[in-house]
């Protein structure tokens, strides 16, 4: 028994050790990104004699709430319009097609260049539509929006302005920015999310000479950067990192730009973010287990290496924060110090680095409100903890499995001004939910040991493995449960209105 307590006390400790490498990594982000900031300055850049020819790229499938708004804004786009070209690569199988196919009719009425691309399959999924779409233009620029964001009138000018500088630039990426941030607690923590890339990660990486990542919208690319780089492939889930690495690979430069901003939808559905989450997981590691033997070979400094492998297993901290709980309680158990075994700066690293990286997001980004926002971390780190088991499968098929199904992220067409009172498309729970709920379980009696125990410097980890576990789980269920009690209700009143000639639910 003493054997066994050992060992597992020394898996604990590596495992801990491991999480405190990557909260260092989040730490040296946070002052790279400090450095960058005092640094900066705001150079003049002059427009071009003559604008370039540019196509705006709009990958879509069964994006019925959200298709018209990002048309309409994309038409708006403040660019000559002999110049602009906008290629609407539409993979829809429910009525999207019909809503696209009318805008397009309208802006192309109006003077508009757009374009409405069907593929005869899905074949591939967005990287096919994307890379389908570049063989149907022949401009030299590229820019790229999902089916959630809304741009300004001025990003394109602005971002294309920045490309333009130097030839060997072959990606500007530019910052997301909120539609419906303030809708609920989960808008509110995936905001804090967002924020600590792009006001934090991406700042230190573009200013420090490191690899970054295209975030698969809101960026302009150079053709022949896509081109001489290999092109939109879909061994990954995640084409958008696997592209940005091969370019920089291939010696390009990406840039990011965090005062261009494109604001976007956060999804309103914990299945929804659970879907994104695990694509982004799954589609990550297998970029890393794709790309990191060439770049270990590649004559790159070792900084630029090591910052580069951190990026890209960065979501193997989930399955480290599940472990880490499903020790705990054993150990503790066992008469073990939980925590324990490790040095104290070391356990100040674990658990300090990342909310200081979001807490420095927030102070950046909102120079007004940063204060309040401050309240949404607590929140972030509850959520991040309940998600450790959706993303540990999905590390775990990103290890063993190549590409797989691109499932999409349902839209709902919500901002700060308009609630919906229900979803369009919903994702039913599966069998995962019911592990999560478990998790939430365990993670309480392990909270109740501790307590129990007096170890009050784990209390508050294990209670907010305990919140975010059955927060997850429990708002999976509860959406799915209501949007179809809305639905049933919706088809209820049609039926009495077909049968009855009138609305009867307005008359009960």
């Amino acid at each position: 028994m003493a054997t066994l307590t050992s060992l597992l006390a020394w898996l604990y400790i590596g495992i801990a050790t491991w999480l405190a490498i990557y909260g260092a990594h989040a730490l040296i982000l946070t002052l790279l990104s400090r450095r960058a900031r005092r640094e900066e300055g705001k150079e003049a850049v002059l427009p071009p004699a003559a604008w370039p020819r540019v196509t705006v790229q709009i990958p879509l499938y069964n994006e019925r709430t959200v298709a018209a708004r990002l048309l309409d804004a994309v038409a708006q786009l403040d660019y000559p319009r002999d110049r602009l070209e906008i290629q609407v690569l539409d993979d829809s199988t429910d009525e999207t097609s019909l809503i696209v196919a009318q805008r397009v009719a309208f802006w192309r009425a109006h003077g508009v260049n757009m374009v409405h691309l069907r593929r005869p399959t899905r074949e591939y999924f967005k990287a096919g539509a994307l890379q389908f779409g570049l063989q149907h233009t022949q401009s030299d620029y590229i820019a790229i929006f999902d089916a959630d964001f809304v741009p300004e009138p001025d990003w394109l000018r602005r971002a294309l302005l920045l490309l333009l500088q130097d030839e060997q630039i072959g990606l500007v990426q530019t910052r997301w920015g909120h539609l419906n941030d303030t809708l609920s607690p989960l808008t509110r923590a995936q905001a804090v999310a967002l924020d600590g890339h792009f006001f934090v990660e991406q700042v230190a990486r573009d200013a420090h000479g490191l690899f970054l990542n295209f975030n698969g919208t809101a960026g302009i690319w150079r053709r022949a950067c896509i081109e001489t780089s290999g092109g939109w492939r879909a061994a990954t889930l995640s084409e958008d990192l696997d592209l940005s690495y091969r370019a920089q690979l291939h010696g390009w430069r990406l840039r990011y730009c965090p005062s261009i901003v494109a604001r976007a939808e956060i999804p309103l559905q914990m299945a929804a973010f659970k879907r994104q989450q695990f694509r982004w997981a799954k589609g990550s590691i297998q970029v890393a287990r794709l790309i990191l033997p060439t770049l270990w070979r590649a004559p790159q400094p070792l900084r630029v290496k090591l910052a580069a492998t951190l990026h890209l297993t960065g979501y193997s901290v989930h399955p480290a924060m599940l472990f880490l709980l499903l020790l705990s309680l054993p150990l503790m158990l066992a008469g073990w110090p939980v925590p324990a075994g490790m040095p104290p700066i070391w356990l100040s690293v674990l658990g300090m680095s990342a909310p200081l990286l979001y807490a420095v997001a927030q102070y950046d980004g909102y120079p007004h409100t940063w204060k309040r926002r401050l309240l949404w971390l607590p929140l972030l780190m509850a959520l991040g903890l309940g998600m450790a088991w959706n993303n540990t499968r999905a590390i775990w098929e990103g290890i063993w499995q190549q590409g797989g199904v691109f499932e999409r992220t349902p839209k709902t067409g919500a901002d700060r001004q308009h609630r919906i009172s229900t979803f369009a498309y919903t994702i039913a729970p599966d069998k995962s939910t019911l592990f999560e709920w478990l998790c939430g379980c365990y993670a309480l009696a392990t909270t109740l040991l501790a307590w129990w125990q007096g170890r009050w410097g784990a209390l508050p980890f294990f209670v907010l493995y305990t919140v975010g576990f059955w927060w997850v789980s429990s708002q999976t269920l509860w959406q799915h449960w209501s949007a179809r009690l809305q639905h049933t209700h919706l088809r209820r009143r049609v039926v009495h209105r077909h049968i009855f000639g009138y609305d009867r639910a307005q008359h009960d």
